[in-house]
């Protein structure tokens, strides 16, 4: 008991007479990057990104040694257009009848 009290009062004195710590605990402010760091670090890693893609020869990249191509935009024939639309149709008067049936 005499030893609990013993480091009681030197706790006591470490952290002032009534207790309280001296030291206020203030968080760290947060740095913030200014508009020209953002632009700067925007730009290396697009660099970066560029490096990688060009490696695995990635089409549409700058400084890819080819000129970049689009790709080609694959179109649905009106009939394929049709069929899934029909299907679509039944499958929703089957929900409709399934509804009004119970």
């Amino acid at each position: 008991m005499q030893q609990l009290e013993a480091l009681t009062s030197e706790l006591d004195g470490l952290l002032g007479s009534n207790g309280e710590a001296t030291v206020a605990l203030v968080p760290a402010k947060k740095g913030k990057f200014s508009p020209a760091g953002l632009e700067r670090l925007r730009a290396a890693q697009k660099a970066r990104w560029a490096k990688i893609k060009k490696a695995k020869g990635v089409k549409g990249v700058k400084g890819a040694d080819e000129p970049a191509e689009k790709p080609k935009r694959r179109k649905m024939s009106a009939a394929g257009r049709a069929r899934i639309a029909a299907g679509a149709r039944a499958r929703w008067a089957k929900v409709r009848a399934e509804k009004t049936g119970k």
